[in-house]
């Protein structure tokens, strides 16, 4: 079965509900009506009511009429926020006047809702940027426990079947942290391991790239991969994670067996956790376009309960297959 077919069968099961604070934005709503038409998710959308409706209508949506909608203007629950919003950031200055101001962006008002347990994950970024996503879900939802830094794992389907599990690999951090130090790169491991396991359910292989396998060059990158490999290991002692490794002796058997004899992984490395940001990016890129795989995500990691951001270049199916993602990464949430 095709990956996002058994992610969407999966969120139809769990009933989880996802707020879109966009939700004036085009492809927004009428993703919202695929949403709903198809049973993956409640929906919550953002904006006032009455330019939602009249946007629904000119685009003969016929199923916003059974998602929740909320006027940042005239929210029911502002005052219940206003309190909660003190209680987390009012030593960081947040005062009521301040948290007032900041329920009219539904940005805030979106991560203060799933901060408040009334929304189960969060879906933007198709009309903001990254950092407009992230702020306001880093000051009020935070990272998860044990955890410090959020990082954006992509789901590559590639058509040869040789690589990954049959086919099937995540890659990490591709999306978020530019030059991660070693401990930031150990914990990108463990939870991209997770995002792996309860995502994707495929028992993770991981390999902590870099330009040297196993000692055949020296230089103070390397030696990060390499520190960043003996905490991942101490962090979670039930993932399969070795390095430093090169791409190469990381995902070729025959390659492993000459350059990194007796590694764990043996060139079947299903997770790829790169050095920078730079190195992920770039890859993912080039997987994607010149071995025509299908490259899900970024899915957003780290986070004490799921907000996913979203390219501004995204489609309305991008949205669609990405609030079934958010569904599922609540229900692995809870199980936790």
């Amino acid at each position: 079965m095709d990956f996002i077919q058994r992610i969407k069968d999966n969120a139809r099961s769990y009933h989880k509900t996802i707020v879109l604070p966009e939700g004036t934005e085009e492809r927004t709503l009428k993703a919202a009506d695929a949403i709903t038409q198809q049973g993956l998710a409640n929906v919550i959308l953002i904006g006032n009511p009455e330019e939602i409706h009249h946007l629904a209508s000119e685009y003969y949506l016929e199923n916003i009429g059974k998602v929740t909608i909320i006027d940042p203007e005239n929210n029911p629950k502002k005052e219940e926020y206003i309190d909660l919003m003190v209680k987390l950031r009012g030593t960081k200055g947040v005062t009521r006047e301040v948290a007032a101001e900041q329920l009219k962006n539904p940005l805030y008002l979106g991560a203060i809702m799933v901060k408040a347990g009334d929304a189960d994950g969060e879906v933007a970024g198709a009309g903001n940027t990254t950092g407009d996503v992230l702020r306001p879900a880093l000051q009020y939802v935070k990272t998860a426990p044990g955890v410090s830094v959020i990082s954006g794992a992509f789901i590559m389907r590639i058509p040869d079947t040789m690589f990954g599990m049959n086919g099937m690999m995540v890659f990490a951090d591709c999306a978020v942290n530019p030059n991660p130090s070693a401990q930031d790169l150990a914990e990108i491991a463990v939870v991209t391991g997770r995002t792996t396991r309860t995502l994707v359910e495929m028992e993770p292989k991981i390999a902590m790239l870099s330009f040297s396998t196993k000692g055949s060059a020296s230089n103070p990158m390397v030696d990060k991969v390499v520190e960043a490999t003996q905490l991942a290991k101490a962090m979670d002692p039930t993932l399969m994670i070795d390095g430093e490794l090169q791409a190469d002796s990381a995902t070729v058997p025959g390659i492993a067996a000459k350059k990194a004899p007796g590694s764990p992984i043996g060139g079947r490395a299903n997770v790829l956790v790169f050095p920078s940001l730079d190195v992920g990016n770039i890859a993912y890129k080039l997987v994607q376009r010149m071995a025509h795989a299908q490259a899900v995500g970024p899915v957003l990691q780290g986070m004490a309960s799921p907000v996913n951001d979203l390219s501004r270049g995204c489609s309305v199916e991008d949205i669609v297959d990405l609030v079934a993602i958010t569904a599922c990464q609540a229900a692995a949430k809870d199980k936790q």
